[in-house]
């Protein structure tokens, strides 16, 4: 097992990519904090998780509120003693142009997306430097690299954010054994790719090289890496999962 007896927190953590982030972690021996706004999912996935003989807490929190991450932190450390890995994958997307998205819209992707992942990191990096080693991944998307027109302004500018955050981090924090990176997604089958059309899917797939949608499970195959020992080396990476859509 690759994470045995690791503490793991993901964010986002009750459906979608983060549930198959949480799932897969599980698999490889981990124990993980289910950290969401949606509480009742968040139960859900736990007892699913504890049934099939795994160890996970279910946390309701608001990841753009300082409070209620410093709270989430302290519940993890109380349940598990420690705190490995921490998956940065709770965001949020607005739809609209330039002309149409209201200021409110923009404030709060940049607070869920950006401003969520620096909280979230911030919170766990001293029991990580007590440690002397901690992985965090941070779960971006194609559109911070390329921007986005899927989306309203924002949610391209928030991810964009979270890529420069990812490397500033990896770098301030290398010497406490603390590997930072960061997994930039693209055009995964989730509730947010669901608002596609049939038109807008057929194009998106064609535009692909290997001819298909992402499955969350090739995220979190892609993240476990990242979180894994076979990564000590790899810090400021922010690796591509898109099918070829994007080569850099």
């Amino acid at each position: 097992m690759k994470l045995k007896n690791r503490v793991a927190i993901v964010t986002g953590g009750a459906r979608g990519i983060g549930k198959a982030i949480a799932l897969t972690f599980v698999r490889e021996g981990a124990k993980v904090a289910l950290v969401d706004f949606d509480k009742d999912g968040a139960i859900t996935l736990k007892n699913e998780i504890e049934q099939s003989g795994g160890k996970a807490v279910a946390i309701s929190c608001d990841i753009s509120k300082s409070s209620e991450v410093k709270a989430m932190v302290d519940q993890v450390k109380k349940a598990f003693g420690r705190i490995d890995i921490l998956v940065n994958n709770a965001g949020i997307i607005r739809r609209g142009t330039i002309e149409t998205v209201t200021e409110e819209d923009w404030d709060r992707v940049i607070e869920v997306n950006l401003k969520g992942t620096f909280l979230c990191s911030k919170a766990v990096v001293e029991t990580m430097k007590e440690q002397r080693c901690g992985k965090i991944v941070n779960v971006s998307s194609i559109a911070g690299k390329m921007g986005d027109i899927t989306s309203a302004p924002g949610y391209g500018p928030s991810k964009a954010g979270i890529d420069a955050l990812t490397k500033t981090l990896a770098r301030q924090l290398a010497s406490y054994g603390i590997n930072v990176n960061g997994v930039s997604p693209h055009a995964i089958e989730t509730e947010m790719s669901a608002q596609w059309s049939e038109e807008r899917r057929k194009e998106i797939i064609a535009s692909i090289p290997l001819g298909r949608l992402g499955k969350p499970e090739d995220v979190a195959e892609a993240v476990l890496f990242l979180a894994s020992d076979e990564a000590s080396f790899i810090t400021g990476e922010i690796l591509d999962v898109n099918g070829g859509a994007l080569m850099d």
